[in-house]
């Protein structure tokens, strides 16, 4: 009799070399007490010779019980940011603690701009039961005809108008008033704000930017708005041409904790202090800001409560469940690198 190569093997052919039924080779090698234990025994040893093991996502998918959940980070090549942003991987750390400690496995995937429709192919193609995405970017559109197509699916990000799909992210408008609210209270009336306005969550925190400006009575310049990618040698390059101009700030509202390290380090080889002459705030609160020196003053994020809420409101799309996107808080970080209020000290 011809045995079957390894990279072949079915459990059909378990069965016909042991002389059973398929089904019965599936319950023994499940552990089934359906199956005597010589008919087991037999088996099992028959499928360890061949090297034959069960295709758990096959047999998931078999059985509506997929205990995978894809995580997708789309790449969009114009703001340049990559998995190895410290953002990034905090998130991906959180979502996996939670997914694991929820007896889940992640599939991590990552998602070129032009590849946005075929997310969805993760969910109807058996691979994952569900689906998060970190970051909206320019894709909303996107993300609207994935979720009409009815694919169970969480987007961190900001909640947008004549939005289909569900969110969980911070409150980006909260975290830009709170971050420049407090530059204002140290006496900062220039504020240059860091970030590509084009992407919904930066632009929520320039929004908050402006709303501090106006709750202080003080003029928005369009001037002191500097549109930089995520990338750190690029964004670089572009806050030290525009420091080098010599427009006139005496503070920085960065978009991102990478972006504010970066202002911080072209400052000081320009020789402006930080924060004797120049005073930074950041955003995300990722692990180095409380490390870096000056140690950094930020918005933080509360990415210990974003995996479980992520997680639940995915659950329930699941099970066919209505579900609202959700609002998170930040909180503002106050660190060397902005200073302090009265009163006030480091955090």
């Amino acid at each position: 009799m011809r045995t079957p190569s390894k990279s072949k093997l079915q459990m059909a052919d378990i069965a016909r070399l042991a002389g059973v039924s398929t089904a019965t080779v599936s319950r023994a090698l499940s552990g089934s007490k359906l199956v005597n234990d010589e008919t087991r025994k037999r088996i099992e040893e028959l499928a360890g010779s061949l090297e034959y093991t069960v295709n758990i996502g096959a047999k998931n998918l078999r059985s509506g019980d997929n205990r995978t959940i894809a995580v997708v980070i789309p790449y969009q090549s114009s703001a340049r940011q990559t998995l190895c942003d410290p953002f990034f991987l905090s998130m991906i750390g959180e979502l996996a603690t939670v997914l694991t400690e929820n007896d889940y496995e992640m599939l991590l995937s990552r998602v070129d701009e032009n590849d946005m429709p075929t997310i969805g192919s993760l969910y109807t193609g058996g691979r994952a039961a569900g689906i998060i995405i970190i970051g909206q970017w320019h894709h909303h559109d996107d993300l609207n005809a994935l979720a009409a197509r009815g694919v169970p699916m969480v987007v961190w990000g900001s909640k947008l108008e004549q939005q289909v799909y569900c969110t969980v992210g911070s409150d980006n408008e909260l975290g830009g008033l709170q971050a420049t609210s407090h530059l204002i209270k140290l006496g900062t009336k220039k504020i240059l704000f860091l970030g590509d306005v084009e992407l919904p969550e930066v632009a929520s925190r320039y929004k908050g930017y402006c709303k501090a400006h106006k709750k202080a009575r003080l003029a928005v310049n369009p001037q002191l708005c500097l549109s930089v990618s995520f990338e750190a040698g690029l964004a670089r390059q572009s806050i030290a041409n525009h420091f080098s101009e010599e427009v006139n700030f005496d503070a920085v509202f960065a978009s991102s904790d990478l972006l504010a390290v970066t202002a911080i380090s072209a400052l000081n080889e320009l020789g402006i202090r930080v924060p004797e002459d120049i005073k930074v705030v950041g955003y995300d609160d990722i692990d180095m800001a409380q490390h870096y020196r000056p140690s950094l003053t930020t918005i933080r994020q509360p990415l210990e409560l974003a995996g479980p809420e992520i997680l639940s409101v995915l659950e329930r799309q699941i099970r066919g469940e209505r579900v609202v996107s959700s609002l998170l808080p930040t909180s503002l970080e106050i660190r060397e690198s902005s200073g302090f209020e009265d009163g006030q000290h480091a955090g």
